[in-house]
């Protein structure tokens, strides 16, 4: 066997194309959609060799235009979800003893193949399947996939550099093994890079995954497959299913090879499969990892110092950027009064002029909401706020779910700073502000720290150089990501790792090395080269 010490290449954050008229990404993106509307896929579950199709076949729409069919997939029931087991264990010895630079290898080709000739393939799947624009399908699907890619295995390569030091006649080393048994990847709709990330993350670590996506992100997460099949992987590694979530817990939860879980989405899910891990911990051979990023109620916090443009192009794409469906979105801000009347008027503005339809319409900066149970959740929200008289509309509030799941961004002032618009997730593009008296910034302080259970995002504006400092200690465990004269979302890989504690979830920050050491179980070998060959210590020497 030819043995080295391997570099892996040099990287950086892939650059985010513009998409300006007449670009090539531009013609290229056009295409690929019209390519994309023009059929209609049949999509399968990919289990070990197989690509497994059902009888039971779910229809796929645009969330913009629900009357259009891109395509089906194939639902799957309680057998699929035992192949997909079955699979992963019996592809786990042969993936976890490949050496570490073949597994890279996949993974780095998968990186390529998205930056280049799929990239438009994969954003399309976005921005059709899940109403991204393109510029937000740019930064997801395409570079933010592919750093994770990248990334993880430079973080994978100094994990297993990371290594013991050794006293005289004494060699000590550090084993970086995969977990016992298979880990189980849930993955949202809202993030395509999520969605890739959650599984290949733990496979690059030898670990071999059963893969649940939500069904409103199949179309995308099919084009994910696809590229990581061309780069290389081999059967078996990664198992793609679409199972109902009940059906799938009941089984996985309770195997006995069950060794971890890799999740995101909401706080009551993921609460839930803790709770009964937490009731199965006697029948698995190992403690699963449980790593889960959950949901947000993230935060503006606005000094009287702030600079009034930074605020409010801040609110207005934090809060509406993906139609406010990022557990990092703007949701509650909190504006001093002397600068309110400023805010009011320029959010309502540039909200005037925003444009709402379509992904294939490039002058949309809103487009739909995910389905149906969401839109009427959002709409719930909205309609009950007109209906109080504590609650004043400043923008926004019309919704329509005749030809797409439309729910105008929406701006909420609140005379209650506990009104449930400022406590409760909503998902969609709502924006609640209170309006506090300058005086009283010592107090709103408390209030940001208090009103919610999450802790994943949030910010400060000012320019108060004491009060950034007051406000990052103050609010050190009220957001996992902090943000200073910026907006709450947008983290890069390898630039911002992204994770919350409280009801945000673990904290095992996505994009850095800290998330990819909950996939490994070190072992530590020591070896002595001169043995002893006495049990006598020098002490026991008589005097």
């Amino acid at each position: 066997m030819a043995l080295g010490i391997f570099q892996t290449p040099a990287i950086q954050n892939e650059l985010v194309k513009e998409y300006r008229p007449n670009s090539p990404e531009r013609k290229a993106i056009k295409e690929a959609i019209a390519e994309a509307k023009s059929q209609e896929v049949d999509i399968p579950m990919y289990i070990g060799v197989d690509e497994v199709r059902t009888a039971t076949k779910i229809r796929i729409a645009p969330p913009h235009e629900h009357a259009h069919t891109l395509g089906y997939f194939s639902e799957g029931d309680a057998s699929h979800v035992q192949q997909a087991i079955q699979a992963a264990l019996e592809a786990k010895d042969k993936w976890s003893n490949l050496p570490w630079e073949q597994r890279a290898g996949i993974f780095l080709k998968a990186a390529d193949l998205l930056a280049g000739p799929y990239r438009a393939k994969m954003n399309t799947a976005t921005m059709l399947g899940q109403s991204k624009n393109v510029f937000q399908a740019e930064i997801d699907s395409a570079c933010e996939l592919i750093d994770f890619l990248r990334f993880n295995v430079q973080y994978m390569t100094e994990i297993y550099n990371q290594q013991p030091n050794s006293s005289p006649g004494v060699w000590n080393r550090l084993e970086y093994r995969p977990l016992e048994g298979f880990v189980f990847a849930l993955t949202p709709f809202n993030f395509t890079a999520i969605a890739g990330n959650l599984p290949t993350s733990a496979a690059m670590l030898g670990n071999t995954v059963v893969w649940k996506p939500a069904y409103t992100q199949v179309y995308s997460a099919n084009v994910i497959m696809e590229v990581l099949k061309k780069a290389g992987l081999p059967d078996g590694v990664i198992n793609l299913i679409y199972v109902d979530g009940p059906i799938a817990g009941d089984i996985i939860f309770s195997h006995p090879d069950f060794a971890g879980i890799h999740f995101t989405g909401s706080t009551g899910v993921f609460q839930n499969i803790w709770k009964t891990i937490g009731q199965n911990i006697h029948k698995y051979k190992t403690y699963p990892r449980i790593v889960g990023e959950t949901g947000g109620k993230d935060f503006v916090l606005v000094h009287k110092s702030a600079d009034v443009k930074e605020v409010t192009t801040a609110l207005i794409r934090g809060a509406f950027e993906y139609q406010g469906q990022k557990c990092s979105a703007a949701s509650r801000a909190y504006i001093p009064a002397s600068l309110w009347p400023q805010v009011e008027a320029m959010i309502k503005s540039e909200l005037s002029e925003l444009k709402m339809g379509s992904t294939e319409d490039f002058i949309n900066f809103v487009n739909a909401v995910i389905d149906e149970r969401s839109f009427d959740k959002i709409s719930n929200y909205i309609e009950q706020a007109k209906q109080d008289p504590t609650v004043e509309i400043v923008a926004g509030g019309q919704h329509d779910k005749s030809k797409g799941y439309f729910v105008e961004p929406t701006v909420l002032r609140v005379n209650d700073p506990k009104y449930r618009t400022m406590c409760e997730e909503i998902f969609g593009p709502v924006l609640t502000v209170y309006v506090y008296e300058d005086a009283q910034f010592e107090e709103v302080i408390k209030l940001v720290d208090s009103t919610s259970p999450y802790a994943l995002t949030g910010s400060i504006f000012a320019k108060d150089r004491y009060v950034i400092e007051q406000v990052s200690k103050s609010l050190q465990n009220a957001a996992g990501n902090f943000y200073i004269n910026d907006k709450p979302t947008g983290a890069v890989v390898g630039q911002q790792p992204f994770g919350g504690a409280r009801a945000s979830g673990t904290n095992d920050k996505a994009g850095s090395l800290l998330n990819l050491l909950r996939w490994v179980s070190a072992r530590t070998i020591k070896e002595t080269f001169v043995s002893p060959t006495s049990y006598r210590y020098p002490f026991l020497e008589a005097d």
